[in-house]
């Protein structure tokens, strides 16, 4: 009889199939059990604590003077990957490349390759992106609130704010600022909190009139075809700038703009030689000596010789010139006559005195140090006297101007809102309060009757004075490249703001006869910026002139700006 080997008999294989089946069974119920498990279960607290090592920390609100904002956060989601939970890299990078498709594949791939517990895909996706990442369902991929810093007003006022980066860290401006008064600590020591835990910074910025500024700054360099420009606006009695932008300038929600270098705060990092702004610094030192008052007179008869160097006037009168009329006429030889009186070691010691030699500290990080002469002599008291041959930036020239105008009293300009008396705990007398009301005589003159006179806003008693310098060019000073500056008070009598205005590089126009001194653009513009920011800051316009406006010049006959002292100064 022959044995059968092999059988195929459905009654002998019925167990072994049902047994089979069994196992499967329990196979599977193992595996769906676990999987629900771990959907279940918390992340790994290395997890958390990574992704919130990573997550960009909370900064306070960046509110104007007035409490509007100007930077906050907001919430968005971003894409994150822990590389060991990954079952296949490969295709996890060709899914989320596919879904983000601005995310570089070969890096991801790296970096989902590495042996890291947390790396990022992608910060700040959109809505669409999230949801899209979400219905891949990858293990491993995961999404994460975190904070955006966001400037509802775009550029306005970039220049004093700053930005954050992608880890809402400072790196520019206020926000730099903010962190170095100790906000990163809190963040390392890991006190992320939210913006409602933290106290906002109110700065002495008024959006509306930052707003007004910038707009006219940006239709003068358009118009008078300018290089670049600037303006800024700051109280007298406090040293708050209420308004500063300088134009190109940039977007700090997209702030890769800022490393652009013709993006520069041309207020506070730029120096310049800011021309014939820097005689009334050099008329207030002469005045404030003793040894020149306002009946003085200065020989300007001809050009002044210094070895084989001549300084001229630009407006020549070629006769001896009172005080008044060497502001008015802006007389180069005028104001070097009154230097050189003073002395080479006085005139530095003035000028540092004023803060014109040291670089100016202010919360913005960003600043320049001055170009000094690196040997100071009589040819260069003679040339700084008018504003050529020390370089400074014009915040800083601001600052200097503002003492003159103020009562005396050196106040260091600041972006954060303050009151005048804190502002007056840290300030210098740097003059006789005589003198600064002299200078403030001498400002509203010019506006009447000199130079100045563009500016003259109707109603705004406006004091103002023009400086126009030539820029230096592979070592040589170019006629047709000219650095244009204008400051204004308002009102002169009972000063406020004072207001300055640059333009680099300005062109003459036909309407201008083909000039491009300040008068003609940075003049303009200033005039300009008045009448428009006036009533946002407040200044009610007077259309009668004050009664004895300048009462410690009255005694000398000098009542109002425009009728001359007894004996008269001969305008």
């Amino acid at each position: 009889m022959i044995r059968r080997v092999f059988t195929t008999s459905l009654d002998s294989s019925a167990p072994r199939m049902r047994l089979a089946a069994l196992g499967f069974l329990a196979l599977y119920g193992v595996i769906g059990a676990k999987l629900v498990y771990l959907g279940f279960k918390p992340e790994p607290a290395t997890t958390r604590r990574a992704a919130a090592e990573a997550v960009a920390a909370s900064r306070p609100d960046i509110l104007d003077r007035n409490g509007e904002v100007l930077a906050s956060d907001v919430k968005v989601m971003s894409v994150f990957a822990e590389p060991r939970r990954l079952v296949d890299k490969d295709e996890a990078t060709e899914l989320l490349t596919a879904v983000l498709p601005d995310v570089d594949s070969k890096e991801l791939r790296e970096r989902l390759g590495s042996k890291k517990g947390f790396v990022w895909v992608k910060r700040e996706v959109s809505p669409h992106q999230r949801d899209e990442v979400f219905h891949l369902g990858l293990p491993g991929v995961g999404l994460i609130a975190e904070n955006k810093r966001v400037y509802p007003n775009g550029p306005i006022g970039a220049h004093v704010l700053g930005f954050a980066n992608v880890d809402n860290q400072g790196i520019a401006g206020i926000e730099k600022y903010i962190d170095g008064q100790g906000l990163a600590d809190l963040h390392n020591l890991g006190f992320g909190g939210t913006p409602d835990d933290l106290q906002p910074v109110t700065l002495s910025l008024d959006i509306r009139a930052t707003h007004a500024l910038r707009d006219e700054v940006v239709k003068g360099v358009e118009h008078f075809k300018a290089k670049a420009g600037a303006a800024a606006i700051m109280d007298v009695n406090t040293g708050e700038l209420v308004a500063l932008a300088s134009y190109p300038d940039y977007d700090p929600n997209k702030p890769t703009e800022a490393l652009d270098p013709i993006h520069i705060n041309r207020m506070n990092v730029g120096v310049y030689e800011m021309g014939s702004t820097f005689k009334a610094l050099t008329i207030a030192m002469a005045l404030d000596s003793g040894k020149v008052n306002l009946n003085s007179r200065l020989d300007a008869r001809g050009a002044l010789s210094f070895g084989r160097f001549k300084i001229h006037d630009y407006h020549a009168q070629n006769r001896a010139l009172t005080v008044p009329e060497v502001f008015t006429y802006s007389s180069n030889v005028g104001t070097a006559r009154m230097a050189m009186g003073q002395g080479v070691e006085k005139h530095k010691a003035f000028l540092r005195k004023m803060g014109q030699l040291t670089r100016m500290r202010t919360e913005l990080p960003e600043s320049a140090e001055p170009i000094v002469p690196r040997n100071w002599g009589e040819l260069n008291t003679m040339t700084i006297a008018f504003g050529h041959g020390l370089a400074v930036a014009p915040l800083q020239a601001m600052m200097a101007v503002g003492a003159l105008m103020n009562g005396g009293y050196l106040i260091t300009p600041t972006f954060l809102k303050r009151t005048p008396e804190e502002a007056m705990k840290d300030a210098v007398q740097v003059i006789k309060p005589e003198t600064s009301e002299a200078m403030r005589y001498l400002m509203r003159l010019n506006a009447e009757i000199g130079t100045a006179k563009r500016v003259d806003v109707n109603g705004y008693y406006v004091g103002g004075k023009t400086g126009t310098a030539e820029k230096v060019i592979g070592g040589h000073y170019s006629k047709n490249r000219l650095f244009t500056t204008f400051m204004a008070v308002s009102p002169a009598d009972k000063p406020k703001y004072l207001f300055l205005t640059i333009m680099d590089e300005p062109q003459g126009l036909p309407e201008t006869g083909g000039y491009a001194t300040a008068a003609y653009n940075s003049g303009h513009v200033t005039g300009q910026i008045i009448e428009r920011v006036g009533p946002i800051l407040g200044l009610a316009p007077r259309f009668e002139p004050p009664h004895l406006p300048f009462p410690l010049l009255a005694k000398l006959g000098y009542g109002m700006a425009n009728v001359p002292a007894t004996g008269g100064h001969g305008h």
